[in-house]
């Protein structure tokens, strides 16, 4: 299969990035800044989500859901939250010639404003699917798709980013997030289970050259050897600067070498509808909290932030917050009879970034898009 450039009738993503409500790195950029604030290379899936499922189905039978949506999935997930917290986002993927491929493109480029410039359509080659079904606040997943093309989607030579989020796999290397490294972007390591039950570090070829490592509780402990997160937590700051540790419903601890600076934030309370691309909003929020050089705390408190409300919505991409999102929780809060004023003063940072301009009514709600409906003259 022949890699090539957009799908027909859709042209590169240079220069198409939406204007977000709020920019969080206004104050620090500079006439010579990187084009890109975060460049990201893996699949995108089609995402089919069903809703409103009262249960999970049972073989056998037919089970009707009262809601359905679909929206780019995979990296696609990471790269819109990224792109609706206002960071300049580039994404490097290979897409299926298929409607399903034209689809995610067209999402992603004009709806979310992510430059998909590295980006290529490979003919011959059907988009991954995966069905999702949410109920009682879990989800079940379906997936199907062939081997990806084997030219390698990411560029040779990475674009001139302020940061790059990279999924970590073990005894896999990709040559471009050392390059990216040496040119001064800014890695922060993500990473998924390790089937093959080595729980190596050195196993990781890429931890290296990593800024931040953001792992979950049970991955950190694994991979450290650790009998508690925090402890594990302190244990991977031997191999990488910054170590985030999720601690699921506790929030989240982190330790940074470089200043010895530690930092936990309790979860928000929330009603979960559907898990699904929690994680990487999180490690968005928490990237956005990074390049505008926020306290560690505050960087925590915003990324679990977004995850909270993320999960308060079905779908991955789907569900990721905007501002808008981010200053109707704002004004809610506060609006609370009896509100602890402690709680109220962690979030304190958002009063300089949110106004009354980007308040929407609560909840919100996204659009939900379906593939296939005309588009009317």
């Amino acid at each position: 299969m022949t890699a090539s450039t957009a799908p027909a009738g859709k042209g590169p993503g240079k220069g198409s990035h939406r204007q977000s409500q709020v920019d969080p790195l206004a104050p620090l950029r500079r006439p010579d800044d990187p084009p890109w604030d975060v460049y990201l290379t893996g699949t995108v899936f089609l995402d089919i989500i069903f809703t409103g499922l009262d249960s999970a189905p049972v073989r056998g039978t037919e089970s009707w859901a009262r809601g359905m949506g679909s929206s780019p999935g995979g990296v696609a997930n990471m790269a819109t939250a990224l792109a609706r917290l206002g960071l300049r986002t580039s994404l490097a993927a290979a897409f299926g010639d298929d409607h399903y491929g034209d689809y995610c493109w067209d999402a992603l480029e004009h709806g979310e404003g992510i430059d998909l410039t590295p980006s290529r359509t490979v003919p011959g080659w059907h988009s991954p699917v995966t069905v999702s079904m949410a109920y009682e606040g879990e989800r079940t997943m379906v997936s199907h798709g062939h081997e990806p093309p084997s030219e390698e989607p990411a560029p040779e030579c990475p674009p001139r980013a302020r940061a790059a989020v990279a999924s970590l796999a073990p005894g896999v290397s990709a040559p471009w997030i050392a390059q990216a490294a040496s040119n001064g972007t800014r890695v922060f390591g993500d990473v998924g289970w390790d089937d093959t039950g080595a729980w190596d570090l050195a196993g990781l070829p890429d931890l290296p050259h990593c800024e931040a490592f953001l792992p979950n509780a049970e991955e950190a402990m694994r991979y450290t050897g650790a009998d508690c997160p925090r402890a594990a937590a302190h244990a991977l700051t031997a191999y990488v600067p910054l170590a985030v540790v999720t601690l699921g419903a506790d929030g989240a601890y982190a330790v940074d070498r470089r200043t010895g600076e530690t930092a936990e934030v309790p979860a928000i309370e929330v009603e979960a509808l559907d898990p699904t691309g929690a994680g990487d909003v999180f490690v968005a929020g928490f990237v956005a909290g990074t390049l505008a050089d926020w306290p560690l705390a505050d960087r925590l408190a915003f990324a679990g932030l977004t995850a909270a409300l993320s999960v308060q919505e079905f779908g991955g991409s789907l569900s990721a917050p905007g501002w808008s999102e981010i200053a109707a929780w704002w004004r809610k809060v506060q609006s609370v009879a009896g509100q602890s004023p402690t709680a109220l003063e962690r979030y304190g940072f958002l009063a300089g970034l949110v106004s009354e301009e980007l308040v929407r009514p609560w909840p919100l709600r996204r659009a939900v898009p379906t593939i296939g409906f005309r588009r009317s003259a």
